[in-house]
């Protein structure tokens, strides 16, 4: 586990003598590519706080907000090795490395918000998250990440023909490649700080995210045109290095995983407040908020589900997710 240790001085009195003893504290890191103040980053210094409680002050938590350790490919990869103990990372860039996580990655796979919230706090969502440990991390839990939507600089989509030809990033998932491409229009897989000035510049002609992430990253300064299309309810999951799990006692492992549990309620709480407020914040800039058919959206799908259900585990696993009610 690479980690910092703080040092706090105690006194104690031993005859005549007074003696300073440091205790060290643990602090471990954690990465998240959101700016400070965003749901996901304090959700995890509030599941530090209650780890510091817990713990009696033996372990805290350091968040490096703003992608300061690297967007999340290299964080994955730094967490992976050990280099850092915690990461809030999207579901789409596990989905080439934890192959259940493709299952919610996909388009239109959870009705509704509650609908994927009630999936994944059960025993579909520990099944995900246990499959996290063969690759070197131990899932804790999943944090929401609302619906995700197109939005661009050009014009309203109305309808799935307007998608058609237009230049979407996406983040660096196949999942999410395909299913740009199933639409018609042309995926670009881009780290999440390079899209204000691909927009800007007219490299990409849109992008799709959740409320508070095209707000909060100003993409609604440049991206007038928001669609409601709602094409993915994507978790997304906080996941610790196996090699700084390992480390801990049994009971600090019990502490951690329970703090992470006891952190996605602040989440949604966080999450519910600010998905209102950034949709207040970008229609009153100016952005215009279009509605759409859905089903024409749903149906190209098809094959995009053919090849990421490639096996009868990951049929089962999604076939579970849309029976769940």
């Amino acid at each position: 586990m690479l980690h910092f240790l703080k040092l706090t001085a105690a006194t104690f009195t031993f005859g005549s003598l007074l003696i300073g003893i440091a205790n060290a504290e643990t602090v471990l890191r954690s990465a998240d590519t959101h700016p400070d103040g965003y749901p996901t980053v304090d959700a995890v210094k509030y599941m530090g706080e209650l780890i510091k409680e817990r713990t009696k002050g033996a372990y805290s938590v350091e968040v490096y907000h703003s992608a300061q350790l690297g967007e999340e490919k290299d964080t994955i990869e730094q967490t992976q090795a050990g280099v850092l103990d915690l990461n809030r990372v999207s579901m789409g860039p596990f989905n080439g490395i934890v192959p259940e996580t493709a299952v919610p990655s996909l388009p239109y796979i959870f009705r509704s918000v509650e609908h994927m919230r009630h999936v994944m706090d059960g025993p579909i969502g520990e099944q995900i998250l246990k499959a996290f440990e063969a690759h070197n991390l131990v899932g804790l839990a999943f944090y929401d990440s609302g619906a995700r939507s197109f939005y661009n600089t050009k014009k309203d989509i109305a309808s799935i023909a307007d998608l058609k030809g237009m230049k979407f990033r996406v983040i660096q998932s196949d999942v999410f490649v395909d299913m740009v491409n199933a639409l018609g229009a042309n995926a670009t897989p881009m780290a999440y700080g390079e899209v204000y000035s691909a927009l800007e510049t007219g490299v990409i002609d849109g992008a799709e995210n959740n409320w508070p992430s095209f707000e909060s990253a100003k993409h609604f300064e440049v991206a007038k045109h928001y669609t409601l299309d709602q094409h993915q309810i994507v978790p997304e999951v906080l996941v610790m290095s196996k090699a700084s799990w390992d480390k801990l006692s049994p009971g600090d492992q019990a502490i951690v995983r329970q703090a992470a549990k006891d952190s996605v309620v602040k989440m949604r709480e966080l999450w519910d407040a600010q998905e209102k407020k950034s949709r207040d914040i970008v229609e009153q800039a100016g952005v215009k908020v279009s509605e759409i058919d859905k089903q024409p959206l749903i149906d190209a799908m098809k094959p995009v589900y053919e090849k990421y259900l490639s096996t009868p585990e990951l049929k089962d696993l999604a076939a579970r997710i849309q029976a769940t009610k």
